[in-house]
């Protein structure tokens, strides 16, 4: 039997025990949230498409998953605390073993934050996934990419490289031993948002973004909006011993233009330094001192190794227009 649009939303996307902060979720014209008085909204949108954020071989437990991560990544950057979401399907058919499985893994992260999925849209066409999520955080202390200072220490969360790695096997540019190979795919098929980190350096942070393109594009966004230039010790990143086995080449290339990494990118002022350990250390997230910011003028953007010789700018962010995944 052929599943239509309404069967398709009852069977796999209504739940039935509507969470705190929802008067009406799935199954009205809009939704109704009732918002924590004394709290601002915060909102982000990012969408899937197939061949161009994700390849068409990905698990679909998987692909459910990420759709809502790198959406609560945003929220993660900004330091808020996850509410709800949408989610807008194109489907090139309804097949309820796919939708079970993707939704399965959309669900799974959904339950583990605490959040409810409370409307949405569903249509035939190529796969496309579009998620909007909602948040909170006090008024002033939401984190933005414009609040860098010149003397701030430059932070990264986790390690990155991974998920770029996982592509260029896919591409057939590297190879990869099956148990490396399949920890690097891990990274970039189940990232995991750094809601926590983010919530504990609110007040603590100056900046933050999430690496979703690549280091150095997110990077500069920040220091574009911030007005300030930056030295970044490209030899301090954290990488995973599979990254770190490669060539330097390698190792740069994914580090600093790799993207789909989804860590939090920050700053915070020199002496803030204990008060950044303790909040990582209290969100179970490893954070790495990478740089400084420095005066735009003085320095743009600088790319020094760890024997303090420059590395030449070489390295591009991900282009939503001119980058493919496959």
């Amino acid at each position: 039997m052929s599943l239509g649009e309404f069967d398709l939303i009852r069977r796999f996307f209504q739940r039935e025990h509507p969470q705190a902060g929802v008067e009406v979720g799935i199954g009205d014209d809009c939704a109704v949230l009732r918002p924590t008085p004394g709290q601002q909204l915060l909102i982000s949108s990012d969408m899937l498409v197939e061949g161009r954020h994700f390849l068409s071989t990905v698990a679909p437990e998987r692909l459910g998953h990420k759709a809502l991560a790198v959406n609560l990544s945003d929220l993660a950057a900004c330091g808020a605390t996850p509410r709800g979401f949408t989610l807008a399907l194109a489907l090139p058919r309804a097949d309820a073993a796919w939708l079970e499985r993707f939704a399965a893994g959309l669900f799974a992260l959904a339950d583990a934050h605490g959040i409810q999925l409370v409307g949405g849209d569903t249509t035939a066409g190529p796969l496309n996934i579009c998620i909007t999520v909602f948040g909170e955080a006090a008024p002033g202390q939401a984190l933005l990419r414009s609040g860098a200072r010149v003397g701030d220490d430059l932070y990264v969360s986790g390690e990155v490289g991974d998920a770029r790695l996982a592509l260029e096997v896919f591409r057939g540019d590297l190879s990869l031993a099956g148990d490396a190979f399949e920890t690097v795919r891990r990274a970039m098929e189940l990232p995991r948002p750094r809601v926590a980190l983010g919530q504990a350096l609110r007040g603590i942070a100056t900046s933050a973004i999430d690496i979703s393109d690549g280091l150095i594009g997110d990077l500069g966004h920040v220091l574009t909006r911030s007005g300030v230039g930056a030295r970044l010790e490209v030899d301090a990143l954290p990488r995973s011993r599979i990254l770190a086995a490669q060539p330097l080449a390698v190792q740069r290339l994914c580090t600093l233009s790799g993207g789909d990494d989804y860590e939090l990118l920050f700053t915070a002022p020199a002496a803030a330094r204990a008060a950044v350990e303790a909040a990582a250390a209290s969100a179970g997230t490893r954070v790495t001192r990478i740089g400084r910011i420095e005066a735009e003028a003085e320095a743009g953007l600088r790319l020094i190794d760890e024997q303090g010789s420059t590395v030449p700018p070489t390295f591009d962010a991900f282009d939503h227009f001119k980058t493919r995944h496959g």
